[in-house]
C-alpha cells in the first residue's frame, strides 16, 4: 500500500512540495483548513478529472497531538455520523481530531487518551451496538483501571419506545465519571430526532476546545475534497422503477419488492448497506388527525425554529404513525390523558397505537404548539438493500412489508412503507454499514439466518456472490408463517440451489404444523452440520427482529455450540464472542 509521502511524491516535485510546505507554515488552522477548501475548488474548475470525488492526499496523523479522541458506537450510522460531523467542526476550529469506530478500538487504549467525545448508541433491549460489546464490558467491568487522567463527554442515542432509552451512554458515563475521569459538560440524551440536541451538545463541546498546538497544524490535510453529491440532507429523488407485491392474496402481510432508479445520482453501495427514505406521513391520517384535534389546518406552528402551517408540520414534519415513550409523558403533562400503565408493559401497550390513538377523546390544549412540541420530528427509515450493485447497475431493490391494519376500531398505516407504495419518485440516500459485510475471501463459506423481511440483505449477497463467481460456500436460513403465501423470493432460491449457488436452503414456516417451528429450531435441528460449518471458518449474518428473532437465535447458537463442542454454556459465549471479535458473526437487526 502507498505511503502518505509516495501519495505526495506522485503528485508534486521536491521544488512544488517545499514551495507549498513554505507558504502553509505562515498560516493558521483556521487558514489552513479555508485555503484547503479553496485549492480543491480551484483544481475542480481547472481539470474536469479533479472533482469533489478526487481523495485527499492523506497525511500522517500524530495521535499524541490530538486535542480530542471521538469514539463511537453505532449500529445504523447515526452516532458514526455524529461522530464524522463533531471531528469536523472541531478541526475547523484548528483542533487536531481522531475518530475511533469502538467496534475496531482496542478497549485498553482509553487509558492513553487525554480527552475524549464518546457517541454511544443504545440497540435493541439496552444493549451496546454488534461488536463494541467488548469495549463497554472491559470498562463497565469490575476490573476496569483508573482513569483520573481523562477528561470526556458522553453524547447518548436512543429510542424513547424502549424502557432502556440511552441505557448504552448512561452506563458508560456515569462508569467514567466512577473510575476517576473529569466530565466535560452533561451528557446528552437524544431520541431518534436526534439532529438538534446532538448538534447542541457537539456546538458546546467545540467552543470548549482549545486549538491546536502549532506542532500539530500538520494533522490537517493540506487538500480536502469538497463536499458534494446526494446524502441525507441533500437525498436524491430516486425513481420507483418497480413496486410488486410478493406475497400470496391470502396471505396476511403485504409484502413488495421495490426497484428504485439511482441513475445519474452518483450514490454507491455494497450488499451490507441500507437505503434512507425520507417519507412523508400518509394524507388520510393527517386529515384525520386535525379532525380529531379539532386544531385548523392553517394554523401556523413552529417545528425546529421554522414557522409552517400545523397540516404541513403533521404531514413532512412530525412523527405521527408511531406513539413512543417520549410522546406519551410529554402529551400527559399537558392534557387530561394519564399513563395506564409504565416500565416494559409500556412498550407493549404502544406497539399498535399511533399518536390518534392517543388523542383521541382527550381534553387537548388550546394551543396548538403545546400539542405539536409533544411530538418527535419525522425521521428517516432504513431498509437493507436487496441487491447486489454489479448485478444492478444504477439500480437498488429493497423488500419492504406495507403498514396497513386495523387496531383500536380505527386503520393504523405506516409512513414510509405506504409513501413508498403510493410515489413514483421518492427521496433516497445510502446509509453504509460497514459491520455487515460479505467476507473478504470470495472462498470463505457463509451462514444466513433472515425470517420474513429479514432476508432482504442476503437476497443482495447470494446475487452478488453469484455475479462474481465466489466458490464459497452458502447456506440460507429462512422462516416466515406459511409456505404458499409467504415463501419470499421462493422462485429465486429454489433457481439459485438448483444452480449450486445455494449450497443448502432450510426454512420454516412456523402456521404450516400445529406446533410452531422457527429459525432457531431449524437450527439446533441442524447443529451437527452447523456447527461443521463454523469449525472450517463460516461466517454467521443474522438479519430481523431484535427483540425476539435475534436473542432466540443467538440461544440457538450457542446451544448448538454447547453440545457439539461439548462445552458449558460460559465457554460457548466465549466461543461466540470470538466469532464477533473476528468479524464472522454479524447481526443487523432493529
Amino acid at each position: 500500500m502507498a505511503t502518505a509521502a509516495q501519495d505526495v511524491a506522485a503528485l508534486l516535485s521536491a521544488e512544488k512540495m517545499a514551495q507549498l510546505e513554505a507558504q502553509a507554515a505562515d498560516l493558521s488552522p483556521g487558514q489552513l483548513l479555508w485555503a484547503s477548501g479553496y485549492l480543491a475548488g480551484v483544481a475542480a474548475a481547472a481539470s474536469p478529472e479533479v472533482s469533489a470525488e478526487t481523495p485527499a492526499i492523506p497525511l500522517p496523523q500524530d495521535d499524541a497531538a490530538a486535542s480530542l479522541t471521538v469514539l463511537f458506537a453505532s449500529e445504523t450510522g447515526n452516532a458514526r455520523r455524529v461522530a464524522e460531523q463533531l471531528a469536523d467542526s472541531a478541526r475547523a476550529r484548528g483542533a487536531a481530531v481522531k475518530v475511533e469506530d469502538i467496534a475496531r478500538y482496542k478497549p485498553r487504549q482509553l487509558k492513553r487518551e487525554s480527552r475524549v467525545a464518546l457517541v454511544a448508541a443504545t440497540h435493541g433491549l439496552g444493549d451496546p451496538p454488534d461488536g463494541t460489546e467488548s469495549f463497554f464490558e472491559y470498562w463497565l467491568g469490575d476490573s476496569a483501571p483508573k482513569l483520573d487522567n481523562l477528561e470526556f463527554s458522553v453524547l447518548a442515542l436512543g429510542d424513547s419506545s424502549y424502557e432502556d432509552f440511552c441505557q448504552v451512554g448512561r452506563d458508560i458515563d456515569a462508569r467514567l465519571e466512577a473510575l476517576g475521569a473529569t466530565r466535560i459538560g452533561d451528557r446528552v440524551d437524544c431520541d431518534l430526532d436526534f439532529e438538534t440536541d446532538a448538534g447542541t451538545w457537539s456546538e458546546a463541546l467545540v467552543a470548549w476546545l482549545e486549538p491546536a498546538p502549532q506542532a500539530a497544524r500538520a494533522a490537517v490535510p493540506l487538500i480536502r475534497a469538497v463536499p458534494s453529491g446526494y446524502s441525507r440532507s441533500a437525498p436524491f429523488p430516486a425513481e420507483v422503477l418497480t413496486n410488486q407485491k410478493i406475497t400470496a392474496r391470502e396471505s396476511g402481510k403485504d409484502v413488495r419488492h421495490f426497484e428504485l432508479s439511482l441513475e445519474d445520482s452518483g450514490l454507491s453501495y455494497l450488499p451490507g448497506d441500507s437505503l434512507g427514505v425520507i417519507p412523508e406521513n400518509p394524507s388520510q391520517l393527517v386529515k384525520e388527525l386535525l379532525q380529531q384535534t379539532g386544531y385548523a389546518a392553517d394554523t401556523v406552528v413552529k417545528v425546529g425554529g421554522e414557522e409552517t402551517p400545523l397540516a404541513d408540520a403533521l404531514g413532512r414534519k412530525l412523527e405521527i404513525t408511531v406513539a413512543s415513550g417520549a410522546f406519551v409523558k410529554a402529551f400527559a403533562a399537558v392534557s387530561d390523558f394519564e399513563l395506564p400503565v409504565n416500565g416494559a408493559d409500556l412498550r407493549a401497550w404502544l406497539s399498535r397505537r399511533q399518536v390518534i390513538d392517543i388523542v383521541a377523546g382527550r381534553h387537548l390544549p388550546a394551543d396548538p404548539q403545546a400539542f405539536v412540541d409533544c411530538l418527535r420530528g419525522l425521521t428517516p427509515r432504513l431498509y437493507s438493500i436487496a441487491s447486489s450493485p454489479d448485478a444492478n447497475p444504477d439500480e437498488v431493490h429493497l423488500t419492504v412489508r406495507r403498514v396497513d391494519y386495523e387496531a383500536h376500531g380505527r386503520r393504523h398505516w405506516g409512513a414510509a412503507s405506504n409513501y413508498l407504495a403510493a410515489r413514483g419518485t421518492v427521496p433516497v440516500f445510502v446509509e453504509e454499514n460497514d459491520r455487515f459485510r460479505l467476507p473478504a475471501d470470495p472462498d470463505a463459506a457463509i451462514v444466513m439466518i433472515g425470517p420474513g423481511t429479514g432476508v432482504a440483505p442476503f437476497r443482495a449477497f447470494i446475487e452478488h456472490r453469484a455475479w462474481h463467481g465466489a466458490p464459497g460456500r452458502n447456506w440460507l436460513v429462512f422462516g416466515d408463517r406459511n409456505q404458499h403465501a409467504d415463501f419470499l423470493y421462493q422462485q429465486e432460491w429454489l433457481r439459485y440451489r438448483e444452480q449450486g449457488v445455494l449450497d443448502r436452503l432450510d426454512v420454516a414456516f412456523s402456521r404450516d404444523q400445529a406446533e410452531k417451528i422457527y429459525v432457531q429450531d431449524r437450527l439446533v435441528e441442524q447443529g451437527r452440520e452447523l456447527y461443521d460449518w463454523l469449525e472450517s471458518g463460516a461466517h454467521v449474518y443474522v438479519c430481523g427482529d431484535a427483540e425476539g428473532m435475534a436473542p432466540a437465535v443467538h440461544a440457538a447458537l450457542a446451544e448448538v455450540i454447547q453440545t457439539h463442542r461439548a462445552v458449558n454454556a460460559d465457554e460457548a459465549g466465549q466461543y461466540l464472542r470470538e466469532l464477533k471479535d473476528a468479524g464472522r458473526y454479524q447481526r443487523d437487526v432493529y
